[in-house]
């Protein structure tokens, strides 16, 4: 029974689940240095058309890629305090 209460209780909290730390401090400190331009295989902030096939893969995908490493991109994006809800949200932040 108190299992099952735990449970419930992690379920309803994950949509209330949200980034602890800003955006853009995250990029500032861990993302800029490649989604600023210098590495041309990386999609630069705001470039909404390099970003549309990234975001059609799901955040799911998204936010393990960063936090595998894939292609050029380190695991972790270099942000080893992240959170999987810090990474979605400068994901997002990046796109727009």
């Amino acid at each position: 029974m108190k299992k099952s209460l735990l449970f419930a209780a992690c379920l309803l909290a994950l949509p209330l689940a949200q980034a602890a730390q800003e955006p853009e401090a995250v990029f500032t400190r861990a993302c800029g240095m490649c989604h600023n331009g210098q590495l041309p295989t990386a999609p630069k902030k705001g470039d909404a058309a390099a970003w549309k096939p990234r975001l059609e893969k799901g955040d799911e995908v998204l936010v393990q890629h960063v936090t595998q490493g894939f292609n050029a991109m380190p695991p972790r994006g270099l942000c080893m305090d992240c959170s999987p809800e810090d990474y979605k949200a400068v994901i997002h932040w990046m796109a727009q």
